[in-house]
């Protein structure tokens, strides 16, 4: 895949990169392991200050970093803003609470004592070079989760983004340079997925994370267990959104409308499959189809557009072939299933709702990466758990109910990373996020995701004095 901005709203190709050379590749891992060196003994006061400053350019870039994201992937320009703001909203919260994360913890006197220690404590230092291999679908968020905890845990970082957000890849390298921080401790590495390997390997690098595909996360994960090195994979997700009896159904709708279109669906954290009891089914899935067809879709410039187009034609196709799939075995469409016919360029995709998706059909167990809603008619909670669990994937969930015993088995029940009351899913910097199964593993974000990459050390002091 050519390294390129590719407008997705209308298939043109507006700016080629040439990639990074083997001397260049080279030139950045000596910077990026030279600068872990001196930067590991900076203290968090002084990251602290260098992220501050990164989230305040961050804040002035808004509006243009939007625009070049909704150029190379095609969300609206109003949730590129949004993710802007999250980010530098993210940074600042790391760059108040990393200290107060990695501090220090002392175990309790009577196991010092007992291990035969004058003190102890557990001490958090950092791993060294990460590398960040990192999809298009939040090109801004997605990186600075990785990079906000990973810089003021004392790591270095070396990005290689996705080929079709290279404006985007080249921009985060700059604003970290802008905020001061020294050379080498954050690079974007234009080079092709053939090239990750060799980069991996290098001795250099001590860890990687990754977001992206089961077949990338699987590639990644292999060469990492072959070279001994720390991974953290975020992958797809098929995420079920279960609606019971007690839901307020009304909010219920409007939020599974804004839970399966964001990023124009293209989210592993998106509500995809929909399971509702048959008690409120009639009346959901009217009301839902209704919402999702009276979306607008167009141009993602326009502040009044809903949908825009997705990322890459590739895209387009999987989630045709998905939906084709489904409508032959048996499925039916209660809107769209089709391309816009008033949108004759770009990767466009009309919101669609399938009802009657059944375990034969390729949707029931693949992720759909677009706006198509999957829809079940379940009897009781019993079979509405079947269904959320019957996937490959367990990123993150979603239940609406009101009724405490219910809530009490779907947390117990649910296989997923995250369970998500009367609301939509959402990361938070303050909250763990990453999945089971083939959704990947490790966390982000959140104390546990700051100390992903840190070498968790047991300090030990004997006696001053020893005894005769």
């Amino acid at each position: 895949m050519p390294i390129a901005t590719v407008n997705p709203a209308t298939g043109e190709t507006l700016k080629t990169f040439d990639p990074l050379g083997p001397e260049e590749t080279e030139r950045r891992l000596a910077a990026a392991h030279a600068a872990f060196r001196r930067y590991r003994a900076t203290d968090f006061a002084e990251r602290s200050l260098l992220l501050d400053r990164a989230a305040d350019l961050l804040d002035e870039d808004r509006d243009d970093i939007a625009r070049i994201m909704t150029t190379e992937m095609g969300k609206p320009l109003a949730a590129a803003r949004a993710e802007a703001a999250k980010c530098a909203k993210a940074m600042r919260w790391y760059a108040a609470n990393a200290a107060a994360l990695l501090a220090d913890e002392r175990p309790l006197p009577e196991d010092v004592k007992d291990s035969g220690a004058e003190q102890a404590r557990v001490h958090y230092r950092p791993l060294g070079v990460v590398l960040a291999v990192m999809p298009w679908n939040f090109p801004l968020w997605q990186v600075i989760r990785f990079a906000a905890p990973a810089l003021m845990a004392g790591n270095t970082g070396l990005l290689k983004h996705a080929s079709n957000v290279p404006q985007t890849a080249l921009y985060l390298e700059d604003l970290f340079r802008r905020a001061g921080y020294p050379e080498g401790c954050f690079q974007t590495l234009l080079i092709g997925s053939d090239a990750v390997e060799s980069v991996l390997r290098d001795r250099r690098v001590a860890a990687a994370t990754l977001t992206g595909s089961e077949p990338a996360g699987r590639s990644v994960a292999a060469v990492a267990g072959d070279e001994i090195k720390k991974t953290v994979l975020e992958l797809g997700g098929s995420d079920p959104y279960v609606v019971m009896p007690s839901a307020d159904l009304e909010r219920a709708v409007r939020t599974a409308v804004a839970a399966r279109v964001q990023n124009n669906g293209q989210s592993c954290i998106a509500a995809k499959r929909f399971i509702v009891h048959t008690d409120v089914y009639d009346e959901f899935a009217a009301r839902f189809t209704e919402q999702m067809a009276a979306l607008k879709v167009g141009d993602p410039m326009s502040e009044s557009t809903d949908v825009g187009p997705l990322a890459t034609e590739r895209g387009r196709a999987d989630l045709e072939e998905l939906v084709d799939d489904a409508l032959q075995r048996g499925a039916v469409a209660l809107c769209g299933g089709k391309r816009p016919e008033t949108l004759s360029h770009g990767w466009y995709y009309e919101p669609t709702v399938l009802a009657g998706v059944t375990p034969v059909m390729r949707i029931h167990h693949e992720e759909a990466f677009g706006p198509v809603a999957a829809l079940y008619r379940v009897q009781d909670m019993d079979e509405a758990l079947d269904v959320a669990n019957d996937s490959p994937f367990g990123l993150s969930s979603n239940v609406w109910t009101r009724d405490e015993e219910e809530q009490r088995r779907f947390v117990r029940d649910m296989e997923a990373g995250g369970v998500f009351f009367n609301g939509m899913t959402a990361s938070h910097p303050a909250f763990p996020f990453g999945g089971v199964k083939r959704s990947g593993y490790g966390r982000e974000l959140s104390g546990h995701g700051i100390r992903e990459f840190c070498n968790v050390t047991t300090v030990w002091h004997g006696p001053v004095h020893g005894t005769a």
